[in-house]
């Protein structure tokens, strides 16, 4: 009778007499939504009710019929980098393919906000910290909800575009393939040439001051000419920022666009900035 006493005691609360819910770990893909901006993201959760998070975005992607796809293979990459196995991981896939660079940072918005204001009761958790990580154009996304709200930290790996006005200049001169990027701004704002302050204000060189949370940046010398072409300026501009919250950045010699994931010295500073914030 004793034992069947503790038994009930384990497996029922005394004071409604209904069944504890013991935590689950689980990955779900789940539409959001947060004034009225709907998003798909994949949760990873661990098997715990109070978590910290890290919510990342993924790199550029030709058709949104892959952005799960896209968030599914960047949430791996910052999982399989993550030195704590107690970190939810939300990663977002956000669109692109019917969007002009950077108009997407309203879907980027409400996932974020989706995860500060209401994760905690749709999901039945506690969130606590939540750190920004991206990739590529991902590094563009947390770079600029930076300069809008205050986080626990951001990571940004190879972060870009840096320089539309360079980046579409070189395709418009034929010395570079034409992308979707470029000729969905030249279909609407004409050249770079005709209409320069169009593209400079969607490049991440416009975005390097008001940064509201300590952030990291990522960055292989080895990676491609056009990112290159542009890091000196950006990381001079985000360093001479005066009104910005602690900046770092770590530069691999050799490393090429995928160094936060490649690079064992960017794996440690990645830990390393989370684990003191």
């Amino acid at each position: 009778m004793r034992l069947l006493i503790l038994l009930a005691l384990i497996f029922f609360s005394c004071d409604n007499n209904t069944a504890t819910v013991q935590p689950s770990a689980y990955r779900i893909t789940k539409t959001v939504t947060y004034n009225n901006i709907n998003v798909d993201v994949v949760i990873d959760k661990p098997a715990l009710n109070e978590v910290d998070v890290l919510l990342v975005f993924h790199g550029t992607v030709m058709y949104d019929s892959s952005i799960i796809t896209a968030a599914n293979n960047t949430l791996d990459k910052f999982k399989g980098i993550l030195d704590r196995d107690n970190m939810m991981i939300v990663s977002v896939a956000y669109p692109q393919e019917n969007l002009l660079l950077g108009d997407n940072i309203v879907q980027c918005e409400a996932a974020y906000l989706w995860l500060k204001n209401k994760a905690s009761q749709e999901l039945g958790i506690t969130v606590n910290k939540v750190f920004l990580g991206g990739h590529s154009q991902g590094g563009y996304i947390v770079t600029r909800l930076n300069t809008m709200h205050q986080t626990n930290g951001v990571i940004a790996n190879a972060p870009g575009p840096l320089n539309l006005v360079y980046r579409c200049q070189l395709e418009e001169n034929g010395q570079v393939q034409s992308g979707a990027v470029c000729t969905k701004l030249e279909n609407v704002y004409g050249t770079t040439t005709s209409n320069p302050n169009a593209y400079f204000q969607r490049s991440l060189l416009n975005f390097t001051d008001g940064f509201k949370s300590d952030i990291i940046f990522i960055q292989g010398l080895s990676d491609t000419p056009i990112q290159l072409y542009s890091w000196p300026t950006f990381k001079q501009d985000v360093l001479n920022c005066t009104n910005c919250q602690n900046r770092q950045f770590v530069e691999i010699v050799g490393g090429e666009h995928g160094s936060l994931f490649e690079s064992p010295t960017a794996k440690n500073e990645f830990n390393n900035f989370i684990n003191s914030h």
